[in-house]
């Protein structure tokens, strides 16, 4: 069968399964809806205006809080966001273009977000990279974590609209990628350039992803054997036997068992993407123990029965979301995408604050709510609803 027709096939058989979800789901129309409200609030809220395409961390500002999030603990809230959290408004905006009635709308974002990323280019190290932080601002490090994430964004970006700048700054990224690829562990690639401690799930989970995504926009079976090569490198390492995926593993060989719901998501989105691809059936079946194991794993049974999941951060929750819907759209069982989508429809009740903004993990008290709240955090709720917007659910 020819590439594009087996992509359609493998991402369109969930439009001809017959499911249903439970009662507390709405409809496409109400998650649209959800999903630009909180999109267009984030551009309300976040936008820092003297700097082209970027946004604040915090709103309101949280007056140079501690960021937790790097190699280091002294790094504080600035100007504008790092990388990280810019990246989620990125992710955001590619799903919303997915929509046929929202394209033409959001292109013009799509633009914007294009000059923001460009910002944290950095072309004075070789190869080129982005930074964490802006670099028209200030020089900082570089992490392959957040590089996947930029690659992942500009494929999307590409699928989205076919400008080639877009699949040339994901090329472009992946080679810095591959640049942290080395023979110590057999392979894989470290956190951040240049510090040789640690090589995490979270850069070798997006490389493998954004390999597999450049592959689904050129066909360059360079880019199937890297994707299958980070892999199975995490697959080898970061693996524990039921299919949930370790955080990291040091220099000794000893994984960190420390586990986090959107490291064992990226492998669960890239499994469905290695099926799709080659059409080999142990993806498939390695696809389904992840979901099935994650989902046991991460949720617990709440009050009325209806699992809850464990929320270590909502933007971790929509990359394993991600990897759920990879999966629903190839076997039509709604178990898992209904389950993060009831989640999220109660915290849009009850977590919410007076400008509208969700609380960190979703947490329901008033002190939650008077807290600044992340951008990340935020962002990630406007592609979660544009996401559920997409799955032509029929509700019962």
């Amino acid at each position: 069968m020819p590439f594009k027709s087996t992509l359609i096939t493998c991402f369109m058989v969930f439009i001809y399964s017959t499911v249903s979800f439970s009662q507390q789901l709405k409809s496409t129309v109400v998650y649209e809806k959800r999903a630009e409200e909180m999109y267009n609030r984030i551009w309300k809220y976040y936008r820092v205006p003297k700097f082209t395409g970027l946004f604040s961390e915090y709103y309101p500002s949280a007056n140079g809080q501690q960021l937790t999030y790097f190699q280091g603990n002294d790094v504080q809230e600035k100007k504008v966001s790092f990388l990280w959290p810019f990246s989620g408004m990125f992710s955001a905006t590619n799903v919303l273009l997915r929509s046929p009635k929202l394209h033409g709308k959001y292109l013009l974002y799509l633009d914007s977000l294009g000059t923001g990323i460009e910002q944290y280019r950095d072309t004075i190290r070789k190869p080129v990279g982005y930074q964490a932080y802006p670099s028209i601002l200030e020089h900082a490090d570089r992490y392959y974590d957040d590089n996947g994430l930029v690659g992942i964004d500009y494929c999307q970006a590409y699928l989205n609209t076919k400008n080639p700048v877009y699949l040339k700054r994901a090329k472009e990224v992946f080679e810095f990628i591959l640049s942290g690829w080395d023979d110590q562990l057999n392979g894989g690639v470290y956190w951040l350039e240049g510090h040789k401690d640690q090589k995490p799930a979270c850069s070798n989970g997006m490389a493998t992803l954004t390999a597999l995504k450049l592959y689904e926009c050129t066909r360059d079976a360079y880019y199937l054997d890297w994707g299958k090569k980070f892999y199975n490198w995490m697959h080898d390492h970061l693996r524990n036997p039921e299919g949930i995926y370790y955080n990291d593993v040091k220099m000794d060989g000893i994984p960190n068992k420390v586990y986090y719901t959107y490291n064992t998501g990226s492998m669960l989105e890239a499994a469905v993407l290695l099926y799709c691809f080659t059409k080999d059936h142990v993806y498939l079946t390695e696809a389904r123990l992840i979901a099935e194991n994650s989902f046991k794993h991460f949720s617990r049974p709440g009050n009325n029965g209806q699992p809850v999941f464990q929320v270590d951060l909502p933007w971790f929750l929509t990359v394993l979301f991600r990897g759920y819907e990879a999966l629903y759209r190839i076997d039509g069982n709604p178990k898992y995408v209904a389950a993060v989508i009831r989640d999220l429809d109660i915290a849009w009740e009850k977590s919410r604050d007076k400008y509208g903004l969700l609380t960190e993990k979703w947490k329901q008290d008033e002190t939650a709510k008077t807290k600044p709240k992340w951008l990340l955090d935020e962002a990630c709720i406007a592609e979660l609803y544009a996401r559920a917007s997409l799955l032509k659910i029929k509700s019962q």
